[in-house]
């Protein structure tokens, strides 16, 4: 499926100069490594597994409820091109205990083995191919449902964004280009389309987190910068020296390496001082 990268060069920010005060790791398996499970297994907020039907489609999604008295905007979280995992569930309980109501779709569902999802899956390498065998019009519907059925819910404001990491992050600026019920978009480590009209098409902010050691994705930035800047759209990348790419997830690791442990550290601050200004 193809992928797009957007901000001028002059206007990329790197960590050590922009703080506003969340993937993908190739070898990752899709069972969690215990600090993940560790830390869903004490969270106090209620959680819990819904089908979202539309058409002939039934998607499998994680919700996190926060711990409020009042509603809330909700995260729309796309996983990484594994599949939804347990450290992508982690990531929903994170927004949760912040404050917001965030919902974590399998995009897989009903691409497993006798129509599963990602946990049917033998292993992440057998939900890795089946992703990149997916329709892009049916992710899209997918996340269109998703993100009607959580605007929906009692304990939801109406507000909406949608955040997601590498493959996801990708499908976060993309989904920003075909869906006009969004208050912001906060891609980490993903490419945008390289189309302008597609881009022109964006309504809210969109607002990147990118690892330093990560030119694969950084390289792109340049060209996504002045598209984005032709058609008056607002992008704003913050790039944060010496981190890798999937630095949200290795960051969390408590064996991770400084530099991305930093990293995660610092887009988390971000992120949560954006979604509180909404």
């Amino acid at each position: 499926m193809p992928q797009s990268p957007c901000i001028r060069p002059s206007r990329i920010a790197t960590a050590s100069t922009v703080i506003l005060g969340l993937l993908f790791v190739s070898p990752a398996p899709v069972a969690a490594q215990d600090w993940v499970m560790e830390r869903l297994n004490d969270s106090p907020r209620h959680h819990e597994w819904v089908s979202v039907e539309h058409g002939d489609r039934s998607v499998e999604a994680f919700v996190a409820f926060p711990e409020t008295d009042e509603p809330v905007p909700a995260v729309v979280v796309i996983h990484e091109n594994r599949g939804l995992n347990d450290w992508v569930r982690g990531v929903a309980d994170q927004l949760a205990e912040a404050g917001y109501l965030a919902i974590a779709p399998d995009l897989l569902s009903g691409m497993g083995p006798d129509g599963g999802k990602t946990s049917d899956f033998p292993d992440s390498d057998a939900a890795r191919a089946a992703l990149y065998e997916l329709d892009p019009d049916q992710v899209t519907a997918d996340l269109r449902a998703v993100a009607a059925y959580v605007a929906a819910l009692p304990a939801a404001s109406g507000n909406v964004v949608v955040t997601g990491f590498c493959w996801g992050g990708s499908q976060t600026f993309r989904f920003a280009t075909n869906y006009d019920g969004l208050s912001a978009a906060f891609p980490f480590y993903g490419t945008a389309p390289d189309d302008g009209a597609a881009l022109a098409r964006i309504e809210v902010p969109v607002y990147g987190f990118y690892g330093g050691n990560d030119e694969r994705v950084n390289a792109t930035l340049p060209e996504t910068s002045r598209l984005m800047d032709s058609a008056g759209k607002t992008y704003e990348p913050v790039i944060y020296d010496g981190a890798g790419h999937g630095f949200m997830r290795s960051g969390e690791d408590p064996n991770g390496e400084a530099a991305n442990r930093q990293a995660r550290e610092e887009a988390w601050v971000r992120l949560k001082t954006l979604l509180a200004g909404l």
